[in-house]
């Protein structure tokens, strides 16, 4: 399909990939996955290093949806901070929670264990947009340090200048274990590994839907039936065009990025190199590339048509942060869908020998990576750390088909007006 939103820095500067697979007359695997992004590719490379043979199939791209269009910031843990998972469910599954989504850097370490050449940075920081929202990141960072011994370095105000070049920001917090990459070339960087274990990748290829037979299930695309004794749904914002149930946990709230020239003063933008992201609901979210671009994500628009110009759109917001490059030149402008949940928890599950993993609700650069790797130790049998994502609450958004999305557009347009008032 013709993409409006691909004008992007990522795809620019990506590394060569071609999948070498064509369909053949054999059309049985242990495992298909459907959906070349992060957690497809993450889960079809573990289920390969199992001994399964595996078919991954990608209506476009490997990396064409939110993996290979997000801002590119490593976030460790989920959108709920680690306080509010143990208030709500326990200190036990707290502890099991953190332990998967906050120590186990899988992205890491697939990027060592292959040798992916993604400009992976460390250092993350959470900025603070208001003083309220600086004294809750600061009881969280004490929290996380007394209860799980996690380090992360509170930041003042009177320091901020350490890390970023904005006056706009009350305080914040820089986790060492956060970072940044370039998650298109990740994305491709995975897809290697994954073709080197033995998984047949097949590239634009529609899957229309989950076939479920007394003899186990498989995928039906534009040209064959595809059988597997287990089947892998990991095509997050498009879930709803193949199993159509699923769709109703998640409405798409468009993002959109640019990429700045080269700066010659981008280091000064950015002393510490971290990738920032702020408190507001509706986020800033920004870094340097490799070849000191600033990469700034800005605005949400929930209207599913682009903007004419995405560079106008995102550059007030970048030009609030650093009125100093405002009239910097843009050189990419792109966007992509995030599907978002209702209590923004990733929403996974199974249904016999069909998995899903979806709605990871714009917090899913680091947690994908691990969550497909859970599917496939489900997939052989050890389902206990697979349920500890699995159990999560999860509820489909009210208003059906027609009214879904407009509800969900009225509330976050809510929160959005709180932004704007303080």
């Amino acid at each position: 399909m013709t993409d409006p939103l691909a004008n992007s820095y990522y795809a620019a500067t990506a590394h060569p990939w071609r999948s070498s697979y064509e369909m053949g007359e054999d059309l049985s695997f242990d495992v298909a996955v459907i959906g070349g992004g992060f957690t497809g590719l993450s889960a079809a490379l573990a289920c390969a290093e199992r001994g399964f043979s595996v078919i991954l199939i990608e209506r476009e791209h490997i990396g064409f949806g939110a993996s290979g269009r997000n801002g590119g910031q490593l976030i460790p843990g989920l959108r709920w901070s680690a306080s509010e998972l143990e208030d709500e469910f326990g200190r036990e599954r707290a502890d099991a929670l953190f332990d998967l989504c906050w120590r186990k850097n899988r992205v890491k370490a697939r990027i060592e264990q292959h040798g992916i050449d993604c400009d992976l940075k460390s250092g993350h920081l959470e900025a603070a947009w208001t003083p309220k929202d600086f004294g809750a990141m600061q009881r969280e960072a004490e929290f996380l340090a007394t209860r799980f011994g996690y380090q992360s370095d509170v930041v003042p105000k009177d320091d901020m200048a350490d890390h970023i070049a904005s006056p706009l920001y009350q305080g914040g917090v820089h986790d060492p274990q956060g970072g940044h990459f370039h998650p298109l070339n990740y994305a491709i960087g995975l897809a290697r590994a994954a073709e080197a274990a033995g998984v047949r990748i097949w590239e634009g290829e529609r899957v229309h839907r989950i076939t479920d037979n007394p003899d186990g299930p498989g995928v039906m695309t534009d040209r064959a039936h595809v059988g597997a004794h287990y089947v892998i749904d990991a095509t997050d914002s498009w879930i709803g065009e193949v199993e159509p149930d699923l769709g109703r946990y998640t409405v798409p709230i468009m993002n959109y990025n640019v990429a700045t020239a080269p700066l010659a003063n981008a280091d000064a933008l950015l002393p510490s190199d971290a990738a920032v992201a702020d408190s507001r609901f509706v986020l800033n979210y920004f870094r340097l590339s490799a070849d000191k671009r600033l990469i700034f994500g800005g605005g949400e628009s929930y209207s599913q048509v682009p903007p004419a110009d995405i560079a106008a759109f995102v550059r007030p917001y970048m030009a609030e942060v650093f009125p100093q490059i405002a009239g910097a030149k843009i050189d990419y402008g792109w966007g992509g869908v995030v599907a978002v949940t209702l209590n923004r928890l990733p929403h996974i599950g199974r249904r016999g020998n069909i998995f899903h993993a979806h709605g990871f609700s714009g917090h899913g650069a680091l947690v994908t990576t691990i969550a497909g790797e859970l599917v496939a130790e489900a997939v052989a049998g050890t389902a206990e750390r697979f349920d500890i994502l699995a159990n999560l609450p999860a509820k489909p958004f009210p208003g059906g088909k027609w009214l879904r999305r407009p509800l969900a557009t009225l509330g976050l347009l809510y929160y959005a007006m709180k932004d704007k008032l303080g």
